[in-house]
């Protein structure tokens, strides 16, 4: 990412920044001078190291803000949101990454407690924290950017509940850049294919298991191999920034050509 864009002064919220692709998003805001709330769930990930990957790479050592949160709870919600005010006065990006993997056939008995789990974290966060956001990102004139995935208009079986919410969030990213352009706020998607993170051995697949999935999804991506957190860091920088001003309510691919071979 070219050094040229310069974050100096805007504070940035990522959730599900303890690890993954969220982790390494923070550190990359950090790295552009951004300074950047770090979140995430207790036992998922670690808050603190984060963060202090973000003060070592920050050109001004900025300290970021911690907090140990669930999205999937509203109440969680309001504190992250109250928090960051209290602390910065003021939002200017909000990045809606936190999500939770699931693989459940319709048929599964525990189908509907998988649901509601995922509901509350892959869409209903997103929704509430854009609500709670949107107020403070109209005073700067911020930008939203939802992490939704390649995997939104591919059906897969087993997958239907990842992949509707992610399609769900497609829409919700074009449905609520019509609402919030007037307002002076940006909202867009970036979809990523696969992703090299701990994401699918947090869904109960073994080390091996795992390995297999990268290995197919590597062989079925065009440029042939799966990408790095840093991947979509990059981008989600890209589309937060000033240079694309005039961008909004788009679903922006980051997925080496994955989804075209789908």
């Amino acid at each position: 990412m070219s050094k040229r864009i310069d974050l100096t002064g805007k504070v940035v919220l990522i959730t599900g920044s303890s690890s993954g692709i969220g982790a390494q998003t923070a550190v990359e805001f950090a790295r552009h001078g951004a300074q950047v709330v770090v979140t995430g769930r207790e036992g998922y990930g670690d808050v603190s190291e984060v963060a202090k990957q973000c003060r070592e790479v920050s050109p001004k050592h900025l300290q970021p803000l911690e907090v140990v949160a669930d999205v999937g709870d509203v109440g969680d919600c309001r504190r992250l949101i109250g928090t960051t005010i209290d602390t910065f006065t003021r939002i200017d990006v909000l990045v809606n990454n936190a999500a939770k993997g699931v693989q459940r056939h319709i048929t599964d008995q525990d189908i509907m407690a998988h649901y509601d789990d995922c509901m509350d974290t892959n869409m209903r966060s997103v929704v509430l924290l854009t609500h709670l956001c949107a107020p403070h990102l109209a005073k700067t004139n911020g930008v939203i950017v939802n992490i939704s995935s390649a995997m939104s208009t591919i059906p897969t079986s087993g997958g239907s509940l990842y992949t509707m919410f992610k399609s769900a969030i497609d829409m919700l990213t074009k449905c609520v850049a019509l609402e919030l352009a007037p307002n002076g706020i940006r909202v867009n998607s970036v979809n990523p294919g696969g992703i090299h993170t701990a994401f699918v051995e947090a869904m109960g697949f073994t080390k091996q298991q795992s390995d297999a999935v990268w290995d197919l999804a590597a062989s079925e991506t065009p440029i042939g191999r799966v990408g790095q957190p840093l991947d979509i860091a990059n981008a989600v920088i890209y589309m937060a920034s000033p240079e694309t001003s005039f961008v909004t309510g788009t679903t922006f691919y980051c997925d080496g050509g994955y989804a075209l071979n789908h």
